[in-house]
């Protein structure tokens, strides 16, 4: 493939190249940026790694080294000058050469790579070669070289010493994510011509003004080859200033300061709006853009009764935060798109979140997703690329990881959704899994001190002023203990009830300052099943599903908990569905505890928003973006102004906590019923109180022996500002109520626009009603509940377009009829 020169400046070349295997046995044509694997299933070389046990079959693929190759022309004239390569993403291991001269060895997917190729080009056709080495030969190599030998998680990662690579470590398996080890390049690539100089990074500092006003001060740092004059255009939301700069040969920084009087301010969704400013930079050749949200952010961190807070202040204003954990949105980036992942991002401010975790173990995600965050008002708490392993501490591969920090910190800095930077995820307790490290921890720990050191070192030069936090979970700076359950200070990491199958309630025990990760798993929803299973293997225990579970153990304890809770659904698919409402109970029931104890606990993200391909795991949205029935819980249960049941610890006692999230009192109005199992409802109490702005309180308190036996405690809510609710409380467990004919009823009608009305109705006592097509798509509600007579229409928008004339078919669950009693 030839391209030309655009604008005498930069030539893009991605688009397609020639891939072929370095032994010769396989050459297919390669969207780029894009990946290996994705190129070989679209020419039919391997079949969908994500159906059936198909990953088993492609795991060759990361064993070869694989070369990528183009040709593009250059005019006679063009051949002078200073000319570089622009690369950004490029996965990992690699040598990239212009005809045949090798112009940068990589070993960093997280660096932008900019060699100098100006000697290798000549008039006319030329070749660029990269030569992808396999990753799983250079990590046992480097792991060979340390000096001792660093462990990694093997229950993660069945592809080893994924931790000797600056690149996703997910993608060496994880338990939720596919073993592939892939290649390729996902980001700019592009051949650049230098003017007199180039922009490196711009940064941007706010000061505020005693008047109101903020200083904007921007520093651009410009790179030369030899001394000279630029021209640099400032322009904020179109104002416009001219520089003329004298700039040397290598790095010269140059700072711009604009006065904004009295500027909208950015808010985290919910809180208020996301204004945005435009600021440009731009000089002969080059131009960067960068979306400015003027704010300010504070982490209190203030000691208190308890050990120290753990709070975000925003604009002057404590903000409680909801959300969850941000996975890579594909295991193969040649499957993710902007369009994709705004459906994503969009569903978690659609169910009440403010904050997601861009966890350590994926990538720094690209521009236009923090552009994307910005957007919509979710902060963002941003982990360096470091995760449950050990990693070396060699000189070689700290000054790697501090050229990645410097890039990837001045790229993001300026992003008003950036709340925090954390040093790494879970590598303070993961000195306590391996036996090496417990056996000489004091060796281990100073290799992990030394890089957690470089990192830090690095933000602060990068951006002063940004949020540091040294890891997650931490009590804090040079703290190395188990933050796992310290609820005194720091975040906590909350996984004993899944991982050690304790009961919903034990989330009841501990009183997080903020609660970065806690999670339950269950089954990908049936239409995303059917994706990469056949009908002769939906059943739990089948070697497809087990393929499609990667977490040890997993099936085990969905199925355990359905014996502590539930009387056992009737078959597969009514089996996926009682996992799926499980999982959301058990969140829920973290949730509605922690936000009680408002302001002792100041966030909950639950792990984890989403999926990288259809696999059982902890998500709330399914692979593809479909909501499970926790996200539908979720958008309830973070609601800023909710109501919640929460039992105290003997039991004797139900209080109905009200949570207020936002900056006026609310009056809550709460009505509460006796419900029988048959679906007769009748009223009990009604209380009204006012709960202060961002505060939790007790509405009510009732007496359990005040719900007589084989009776449910329902409520309903309604705020002043508007906001509604409802919910029910189970005193025990559900498999000890002999519940009724449910009576579910379902009818459809057309409401136009390719979307669906289904009208949901029961006769008896309808608990966790779920409605689900046999397409993708998303309902307007779902997992609600139905007393008898009650009837509820929701709306189904198909993710796709139908065929005229198709209509879905519908499918209702309840709890009642899913055991099949009756």
């Amino acid at each position: 493939m030839t391209n030309t020169i655009q604008n005498n400046a930069t030539l893009d070349l991605s688009g397609t190249w020639q891939l072929t295997s370095s032994d010769g046995s396989h050459a297919v044509a390669i969207a780029i940026p894009g990946d290996v694997h994705s190129a070989l299933q679209t020419a039919g070389v391997i079949a969908d790694p994500y159906g059936g046990r198909v990953e088993d079959d492609v795991q060759w693929v990361a064993h070869k080294d694989w070369v990528l190759e183009r040709t593009f022309h250059l005019d006679e004239d063009d051949v002078p000058g200073h000319w570089y390569l622009d690369i950004e993403s490029l996965d990992t291991i690699a040598d990239v050469y212009v005809n045949d001269l090798l112009v940068l060895q990589a070993d960093n997917c997280f660096r932008r790579y900019r060699p100098d190729v100006g000697s290798a080009l000549k008039a006319g056709e030329n070749r660029l070669r990269v030569v992808l080495h396999s990753s799983i030969a250079a990590g046992a190599e480097r792991q060979a070289a340390q000096p001792f030998y660093i462990p990694y998680s093997t229950g993660n990662s069945p592809i080893a010493n994924g931790n000797m690579l600056r690149k996703p470590q997910c993608h060496f398996g994880w338990d939720w994510n596919i073993a592939l080890a892939p290649l390729g390049i996902y980001g700019t690539i592009a051949l650049k011509k230098l003017a007199v100089a180039r922009i490196e990074h711009v940064a941007t500092r706010q000061v505020p003004q005693a008047n109101g006003a903020v200083d904007l001060q921007v520093t651009v740092t410009l790179f030369a080859k030899e001394p000279g004059i630029s021209g640099i255009d400032f322009t904020l939301d179109g104002q416009r200033e001219h520089l003329d700069c004298a700039v040397n040969a290598g790095e010269t920084r140059v700072t711009h300061v604009f006065t904004v009087d009295r500027p909208a301010l950015w808010w985290p969704a919910g809180s208020g709006e996301q204004a945005l400013s435009e600021l440009t930079v731009s000089l002969a050749g080059d131009s960067v853009t960068r979306q400015i949200g003027f704010r300010t952010i504070e982490l209190l961190t203030d000691p208190d009764e308890a050990g120290s807070r753990f709070a975000f202040r925003v604009n002057g204003r404590e903000i409680f935060c909801r959300g969850a954990n941000w996975i890579p949105a594909d295991a193969l980036v040649s499957r993710v798109t902007p369009e994709g992942v705004e459906d994503l991002l969009q569903s978690a401010v659609d169910a009440n979140m403010n904050m997601i975790r861009i966890w350590g173990g994926g990538f720094y995600e690209p521009d236009w997703f923090y552009d994307l965050c910005d957007r919509l008002g979710l902060m963002v708490w941003q982990d360096f690329m470091f995760a449950c392993n050990l990693y070396p501490s060699t000189p070689d591969f700290l000054e790697n990881v501090a050229a990645e920090v410097d890039y990837q910190v001045n790229r993001l800095s300026s992003h008003p959704s950036i709340a925090l930077w954390c040093g790494d995820n879970e590598l303070v307790g993961a000195l306590t899994w391996f036996e090496e490290s417990r056996r000489d921890r004091d060796r281990y720990l100073v290799s992990y001190d030394r890089l957690n050191r470089v990192i830090e070192t690095g933000i602060k030069a990068a951006a002063p002023e940004a949020i540091w936090w040294p890891s997650s979970p931490s009590v804090g700076p040079l703290d190395f203990g188990d933050a796992w359950h310290a609820d005194g200070s720091g975040d906590m990491h909350y996984w004993s009830v899944w991982h050690e199958n304790k009961s919903f309630d034990n989330y009841r025990t501990v009183q997080p300052r903020f609660c970065s990760e806690f999670g339950f798993q269950s089954y990908t929803s049936m239409p995303i099943v059917r994706q990469f299973a056949e009908q002769k293997d939906l059943n739990v225990a089948s070697p497809v599903m087990e393929a499609h579970q990667k977490n040890a153990g997993g099936n085990e304890r969905i199925a355990a908990t359905m014996f502590r809770y539930f009387r056992f659904p009737k078959d597969f698919s009514n089996f996926v569905y009682l996992s799926q409402i499980q999982q959301g109970l058990a969140i829920r029931t973290a949730v509605d505890y922690w936000r009680s104890l408002k302001p002792h606990c100041m966030g909950t993200l639950y792990w984890q928003l989403n999926d990288t391909w259809p696999v059982a795991s902890w998500a709330s949205l399914d692979y593809g973006g479909n909501w499970k029935a926790m996200h539908y819980m979720a958008r309830r249960f973070f609601q800023p102004v909710a109501v919640a049941a929460v039992p105290s610890s003997d039991g004797k006692t139900i209080s109905f906590s009200m949570v207020n999230d936002t900056a006026e009192p609310v009056t809550v109005a709460l009505q509460t019923f006796l419900v029988s199992l048959s679906g007769e409802r009748q009223p009990l109490t009604a209380a009204a109180g006012t709960c202060s702005p961002d505060r939790a309180a007790t509405l009510l308190t009732i007496a359990a022996s005040d719900i007589p036996k084989d009776t449910l405690l329902f409520w309903s809510l309604e705020a002043s500002n508007g906001m509604r609710g409802e919910g029910h409380h189970v005193e025990g467990t559900y498999k000890a109520l002999d519940l009724q004919p449910s009576g579910l009823a379902i009818s459809v009608a057309s409401a136009g626009d390719g979307t669906y009305d289904v009208t949901v109705a029961a006769t008896g006592l309808a608990l966790h009603v779920m409605i689900e097509a046999d397409i993708e798509g998303r309902y307007s509600d779902n997992a609600f509940d139905l007393t008898a007579g009650d009837s509820r229409t929701i709306r189904f928008t198909p993710k796709r377009p139908l065929a005229a004339g198709q209509w879905p078919v519908f499918t209702g669950y309840d709890l009642q009829s899913c055991q099949g009693n009756g």
